[in-house]
């Protein structure tokens, strides 16, 4: 990353695209202190938190979905999110949490699933749900912390036209329903253009452009760089 400065306002949906290599998954890891940053400052709700721990960031109210290979497969739905409820109110990781059955946990992860459209599968494995499937749940497992800042990456990548429909739909219902902001990687330009509040152009891990989806796409360095004739495509 060189130089990046960005401000995301309250509220908004924020999607961050540029072409492979840009820097976005280098971006959301230093946000959430996955990769420590060498320079500069991060701030949430004008606190500083360039130097909290990863593993504090959710306390904070900064989550990242779960991407697939972070589910506890041979867990059930319910008791995937469970766990996080548990996990976020004691501050300590344990599978030995899942004896604890406090009705308050179950009945808060209850209600996740239900947010996101998985309660009917909440005794399902997670490894025999489906791949959009699995998608809803690293996303209800990141809701799971409570969060008021939540980073989607790729969430509907590998995902069928239906499949991909319905994630954009529970993003948005999600981000509207919780007033949450929001910050979405995503190569998909129609999911990019069709929800997002303002989009912000990364290009050699630098910041190229940042405004709305009309901006952008009327952005010809962004044309250059980036979305090639899209614009008359879409």
């Amino acid at each position: 990353m060189d130089d990046v400065n960005i401000a995301v306002p309250t509220g908004e949906l924020r999607a961050v695209i540029g072409p492979n290599g840009a820097g976005k998954t280098t971006l959301f890891n230093t946000l959430t202190h996955a990769l420590a940053p060498t320079g500069g400052e991060g701030y949430l709700h004008g606190e500083e938190i360039t130097h909290v721990p990863q593993e504090q960031r959710p306390h904070r109210g900064l989550a990242r979905s779960f991407q697939s290979n972070e589910l506890f497969n041979e867990l059930t739905v319910l008791e995937n999110v469970r766990i996080v409820v548990q996990t976020s109110e004691t501050g300590t990781f344990s599978f030995g949490l899942l004896g604890d059955g406090r009705s308050q946990h179950v009945d808060r992860a209850s209600e996740i699933l239900e947010s996101v459209g998985l309660s009917r599968k909440r005794e399902t494995t997670a490894k025999n749900l489906s791949h959009g499937d699995q998608r809803r749940l690293g996303i209800a497992m990141a809701l799971a912390t409570d969060p008021s800042v939540l980073l989607l990456d790729e969430p509907t990548s590998g995902l069928g036209s239906k499949e991909t429909g319905q994630i954009t739909d529970l993003i948005r219902t999600v981000q509207e329903d919780l007033g949450l902001t929001l910050m979405l990687i995503e190569h998909d330009m129609g999911i990019v253009l069709s929800i997002s509040d303002r989009i912000t152009v990364l290009n050699r891990g630098r910041v190229l452009a940042t405004g709305t989806p009309a901006e952008v796409q009327a952005n010809q360095e962004v044309q250059d760089a980036y979305l090639g004739g899209m614009k008359e495509e879409i």
